[in-house]
């Protein structure tokens, strides 16, 4: 069902990337600079975060504008294509409120049982 070319295997590799939502949603108000996105996100090192924006800008969902200033200015901005995704996400990222406690507990459970 979920083929090499399926529509919704795309999706899901779009989001399954730990990255992508994140940077996504932190885009979500409008566009920012590379040192505000980590700083908003935290724990994202410059490498990863340049290689999350250039596969969300070559995937369509994000644009790079650089301005020709001194020094250079470079933002990144949801596209309509990206803008799409935040109701997803959203839907997701309440799913984990509401339910992260419960895969906290079977992890536990698991790991409880497993042999050193």
């Amino acid at each position: 069902m979920f083929l090499a070319d399926c529509q919704a295997r795309l999706a899901f590799d779009l989001l399954g990337n730990t990255w992508n939502a994140v940077v996504l949603w932190a885009l979500r108000h409008g566009p920012r600079r590379p040192g505000e996105l980590r700083d908003t996100i935290g724990g994202i090192s410059t490498k990863v975060l340049t290689e999350t924006l250039r596969r969300l800008e070559y995937n369509g969902l994000v644009t790079r504008h650089a301005y020709a200033e001194a020094p250079p200015r470079v933002e990144y901005e949801l596209t309509a294509l990206g803008r799409s995704l935040l109701p997803p996400i959203a839907a997701f990222g309440e799913w984990a409120f509401e339910h992260a406690d419960e895969v906290l507990e079977a992890q536990d459970r698991v790991e409880g049982t497993r042999s050193p």
